[in-house]
């Protein structure tokens, strides 16, 4: 059974820092780009970071860009991202994606941020 399982969620005050991570069991990702999104209350689920398979070329939401950092350990399985200057508005579930033959989905981690 493929699993992607996110921790290192949790509450931090504004302009701390968390760093999440994603395991993937089951099968490997490592030919596979990897990706977070996040979704917030009542909002839609929106782009947050992606990274390719070789862990060389990453790109950020806007939102997000100069504050986080995307990486991976593909000796590992896993994909992490690193969040630094948090703010409220970065409150939200937050999910691991692996781009393979299909999408394959973790169940989130709850990151929030008080002001």
């Amino acid at each position: 059974q493929v699993q992607l399982v996110e921790s290192g969620g949790g509450l931090v005050q504004a302009g701390g820092s968390l760093r999440l991570s994603c395991a993937a069991s089951g099968r490997s990702f490592r030919s596979a780009a990897m990706a977070w999104f996040r979704q917030a209350p009542g909002k839609a689920r929106e782009f947050v970071a992606h990274i390719d398979w070789s862990g060389g070329s990453a790109y950020y939401a806007d939102s997000v860009k100069g504050r986080f950092t995307i990486f991976r350990d593909n000796a590992k399985n896993t994909v992490y991202l690193q969040m630094n200057s948090l703010k409220p508005e970065d409150t939200a579930v937050y999910y691991c994606n692996a781009k393979a033959e299909i999408d394959y989905w973790g169940q989130g981690t709850q990151v929030t941020v008080s002001s």
